[in-house]
């Protein structure tokens, strides 16, 4: 990795996975406080803890991987940074299921009332779903990250300028 200096290969990559935890967090949290409340949204995230937490770390995870693949080569970047979406659209299903029996209360007038059933009745398999997907999302990245770090120690080292 030319140019980039150990310490900005590890923080921006850190920097990125808990910015990433922290965006997918409020997205959480936000859907269930507009629908019920704050509190109630606090509440619900303390009751599936064992499940969303490590979601949200895994795509936190998923993020700071995808940083510091994108510190380095360009290869790669587009297969991981897919699996880095499909990741977080699946974690933010998975979590968003969670509460969705919530928006039946506040907006029954768009429909969403069967949708919303469907999501809370399947709200632990789709928060499985979620963990699953973000594991393989991880297993992608780290060996996206490894042939492009292999690729990088294969090329040849740029000449020295004579003068």
């Amino acid at each position: 990795m030319a140019g980039a200096s150990p310490s900005r290969l590890t923080w921006i990559p850190i920097g990125a996975g808990v910015l990433g935890v922290v965006l997918l967090a409020a997205v959480y949290l936000g859907i269930v406080s507009l629908a019920e409340s704050p509190a109630h949204a606090l509440d619900l995230f303390w009751q599936d803890r064992f499940y969303v937490v490590p979601i949200l770390l895994g795509f936190g995870v998923q993020t700071g991987l995808l940083a510091r693949l994108k510190l380095g080569t360009a290869a790669h970047v587009a297969r991981a940074g897919a699996a880095t979406a499909a990741g977080g659209g699946m974690s933010t299903t998975a979590m968003v299921a969670c509460c969705a029996h919530h928006v039946t209360d506040v907006l029954p007038v768009l429909g969403l009332s069967a949708a919303a059933a469907f999501l809370a009745e399947w709200k632990v398999p789709f928060l499985i779903v979620g963990l699953l997907t973000n594991l393989a999302g991880i297993v992608i990245m780290l060996r996206a990250l490894r042939i492009s770090e292999r690729h990088q120690a294969q090329q040849p080292a740029p000449k020295e300028a004579v003068a």
